[in-house]
């Protein structure tokens, strides 16, 4: 009996010990877990706040652990953890990658000639693969998908750049490549790229224009009464317009077109009389007609031309887009090869009506964009839709790859060049009154539009592409999308930069085709575009996927290492009831992230709802308070310009601070890191060595010379430069004067330069010309320029600015004789005042003179005298 109790006391102390020790392991597990998440970490550490995995890799440069035994430590992480803490094999964190599908090289022969490395790449066809996501861990690993090559898997990719047609679309001449010796202007071809959210992809694609490529042109003209002269002068100049393209390329076809307006009141008088001739030696009016196909037989093209009649209408706009929309969109009728330059002239002298303005005419269906031609090539819908909308004629032009030359008269050319610049790949010039500069028109624009390659893409607003190239120019890469000034032959290399800015919240749309084209050209590089949003664990199928799993008290999914809870449970592993929620029966302190009661639960954010916190709801859905403890927000980031972070596309605010996106830096992401902006364009020193680069932008330095300024910290208005160098022999070689004016002296040490005269100097600042001004011994200004672009040239005025020669003698007999005759003057006026006053005086005497009434017999001055007696006894009476 007694060994029995023995033995109980024993185990009893065994079991008290485990426990002891099992709370100690406990206490140092809270402990690290409570300094490893300690607000100072968090606020610096932007991953330890997300809650499962889509979030976590949704965060730049984050990873996820999947372990299921992991403790209390955040499962997202900045840095790898240790491989005792989280194996490699219960790690996700995908990588960037890319797999080229199609490179066939570029041509650089004509159409005719076979093309070099036409293959596939080995072992690629058209249709991708399965994408495996690559990661340590094998086996965690994606779904496979594939995405046919004619495929719309995205929004973005629904109105991709090469248009469908009875014709064939892109993908369905590209299958046929290898047969036909197809032409190939841009490389690659076709690109697989799984790319992680703010992850910044450098991409090369080049672009080389071939030898003797095909050129469609069609030339869609207004036949109005008042292009009659035009008509007459294209008839003749057809066939030298037709030889002038065949210089240019062997492969050319020519297309004829005209339109007038919609016949209905107001655009047409609809009287029967005026239908059949509205006006003399017109036709009827009609809205659009394609009187030749694009043909080789460029010799009916003046036949055709002539034989058109003009017709006329009331206003003055035409429905010139009702014509560009059919002559577009009917690529069957009007003939439009596939692997062919296609250039519209639209020739007219008048304004347009655009969408809206059929209401006058009682049209109020919206144009459909599609093809309406019968077989006669009159479209048939003129009286039944309205006219197009200029985002109508601009997404056509981008689907269908025209270029559309505006051929307007000089009263029409400002509209015209306006809308050139809202219609893609475009452009307007100035018809003579009677079109006799047509051919030579044609020629210029289609020079600056061969000449010129404009890098586009159709990448939706999750995808931010941005582009850099040097063109033909050595030096380094700058910001820009279009190279000009080509040959053919010459290959110019394009560096896309494809960032995903943000995962699109419908899955459907995290797969899309992004097609980077040359502008006007009917090829693309196509980009499968796989971004990763999304953690394979998290799929029904994979290797730790649990629906109503124990781990989870049967209320939630297991997987990724967590559990994923249904509407009525919540917590770490489901243990928590909505219906018990009011039950305060968990330990509060696990609400804090220390043991610290003074923190309040939830960081005073949140509340603590069954041993969680539950963080507070802002007004703004956009504002977002989350962590483990409520201790992070993503709305009192710093801001710049009111913009926090920037802005979005600077950065992002992730518990409580900036998460600056590539080629951004700074507490508010307001710093650029790249110092390509404080490059001078030609090359040379940052800030041109007079500066220093803050934030992509030069902070120009006062040196001994001067103080420096501008955008490169190339100016110095106050710097002498060599100036001083130059004087004397701008001096002796200009104005004979100066030191070197003796003799042989200007010849002998003036032999690097020869002043060109000017009647004035000004600076162009483009050139880097340098101002200088000075004064000679004759106090006289003389001023010159000069650059050293290449060679030193200096540009002098040639009359130097001298102050007038001052005749000290004569200012001095001058104010003499002025003084004298001040003095003679006033005493001049003194007199004639005086004199003035006197005969005054003397005729006033005279008047009264005149006027006096006495005898000139007596004194005037005696008065006889007077005697008065008065009697005193006299009373009055």
């Amino acid at each position: 009996m007694m060994q029995q109790q023995e033995k109980l006391l024993l185990v009893a102390l065994c079991i008290v010990a485990s426990t002891l020790t099992t709370l100690a392991l406990g206490e140092q597990t809270l402990a690290a877990a409570a300094a490893q998440q300690s607000p100072a970490k968090l606020e610096q550490n932007p991953c330890v706040s997300k809650g499962t995995c889509h979030e976590c890799i949704q965060t730049q440069n984050c990873g996820w652990c999947m372990k299921p035994d992991y403790g209390d430590r955040p499962r997202c992480f900045l840095h790898t953890p240790k491989a005792e803490i989280c194996p490699e094999e219960y790690i996700w964190n995908p990588d960037t990658s890319e797999r080229i599908l199609i490179n066939k090289d570029l041509t650089l022969a004509s159409g005719g000639a076979a093309w070099a490395g036409g293959q596939y790449a080995s072992g690629v066809g058209y249709e991708s693969s399965a994408h495996g996501q690559s990661s340590a861990s094998g086996s965690y690993s994606a779904s496979s998908s594939s995405s046919s090559y004619g495929s719309s898997s995205s929004s973005g990719s629904s109105s991709g750049y090469s248009a469908s047609s009875s014709s064939g679309g892109y993908g369905a001449a590209a299958s046929g490549a290898a047969a036909a010796g197809e032409i190939v202007q841009i490389k690659p071809q076709r690109v697989s790229l799984k790319l992680r959210i703010n992850e910044v992809h450098n991409l090369d694609v080049s672009y080389s224009q071939a030898v003797d490529y095909p050129v469609d042109l069609y030339y869609l003209m207004d036949l109005s009464k008042s292009m009659e002269d035009d008509k007459e002068k294209l008839s003749a100049l057809g066939d030298k317009l037709s030889e002038t393209m065949k210089r240019i390329t062997s492969n050319f076809r020519l297309g004829f077109g005209s339109f007038v307006d919609k016949v209905l009141m107001p655009y047409v008088s609809t009287i029967p009389k005026k239908l059949e001739h509205p006006c003399d030696n017109c036709k009827a009016p009609y809205g659009y007609r394609n009187h030749m196909p694009l043909s080789n037989n460029t010799e009916s093209f003046s036949n055709e031309v002539k034989e058109a009649a003009v017709s006329g209408n009331l206003d003055a706009p035409e429905g010139g887009f009702d014509a560009i929309m059919q002559a577009i969109a009917c690529r069957q009728q009007i003939g439009w090869r596939e692997k062919a330059r296609r250039l519209l002239v639209f020739s007219t002298d008048a304004g347009f009506h655009y969408a809206g303005d059929g209401k006058l005419g009682g049209v109020i269906t919206p144009n459909d964009g599609e093809c309406h031609l019968n077989s006669q090539g009159m479209y048939t819908h003129s009286i039944i839709q309205d006219y197009p909308s200029i985002s109508q004629i601009n997404q056509k032009v981008k689907q269908n790859a025209i270029n559309i030359i505006f051929a307007v008269t000089t009263n029409q050319y400002s509209v015209y060049q306006k809308l050139s610049a809202h219609i893609e790949g475009s452009s307007s010039a100035i018809l003579s009154n009677d079109s006799s500069n047509v051919v030579d028109l044609v020629r210029e624009e289609y020079g600056k539009i061969s000449s010129t390659v404009e890098m586009k893409d159709n990448a939706t607003g999750d995808v931010k592409v941005t582009y850099l190239s040097s063109c033909l120019t050595n030096g380094p890469q700058i910001k820009t999308n279009k190279c000009s000034g080509l040959k053919v032959g010459d290959k110019v290399t394009f560096t896309a930069q494809i960032m995903v800015t943000k995962c699109p919240t419908d899955p459907r749309h995290w797969n899309q085709a992004i097609q980077i084209y040359p502008v006007g050209i009917n090829e693309s590089m196509i980009i499968d575009l796989e971004m990763l949003c999304s953690c394979p664990c998290e799929h029904a199928g994979s290797t730790g996927y649990e629906l109503h799993s124990k781990k989870c008290h049967n209320h939630g999914t297991y997987m990724c290492g967590i559990c994923e809870c249904d509407e009525q449970h919540f917590g770490n592993t489901c243990e928590c009831s909505m219906s018990d929620m009011h039950l305060n029966n968990v330990n509060d302190n696990t609400c804090r992230p220390t043991n610290d009661t003074s923190v309040a639960e939830c960081n005073g954010r949140g509340s603590c709802v069954c041993g969680a916190c539950e963080c507070h709801k802002r007004a703004n859905p956009d504002e977002i308070i989350s962590g483990k403890y409520c201790e992070c927000e993503n709305f009192s980031c710093e801001r710049r310009k009111n913009l926090l972070c920037s802005g979005p596309d600077h950065g992002t605010c992730e518990c409580n601070r900036c998460v600056c996106k590539p080629g951004w830096t700074g507490n508010s992401c307001d710093c650029q890191t790249s110092k390509d902006t404080c490059m001078p364009p030609g090359g040379g020193e940052i800030c041109s060595g007079h500066g220093t680069c803050e934030c992509g932008v030069c902070k120009c330095k006062s040196m001994d010379e001067g103080r420096y300024s501008g955008k490169y910290c190339d100016k110095c208005p106050t710097c002498s430069g060599r100036c001083h160098d130059l004087k004397d022999c701008v001096q002796c070689q200009m104005y004979q004067t100066g030191q070197l004016k003796n003799g042989d002296d200007c010849a002998k040490n003036c032999t690097t330069f020869t002043a060109i005269s000017v009647d004035t100097v000004k600076i162009d600042e483009h050139k880097d010309e340098q101002l200088c001004v000075f004064f000679d011994e004759d106090d006289c200004k003389f001023t010159f320029k000069y650059s050293e672009v290449g060679e030193l040239v200096v540009y002098a005025q040639q009359e130097k600015e001298c102050p007038p020669k001052v005749f000290m003698l004569g200012i001095v007999l001058g104010v003499i004789g002025a003084i004298v005759l001040v003095g003679l003057a006033i005493l001049l006026l003194w007199k004639l005042l005086t004199t003035i006053h006197d005969r005054r005086e003397f005729a006033r005497f005279e008047k009264e003179r005149m006027n006096a009434k006495w005898d000139t017999g007596e004194n005037p001055i005696y008065k006889q005298a007077t005697s008065t007696f008065k009697n005193p006894i006299y009373a009055g009476k």
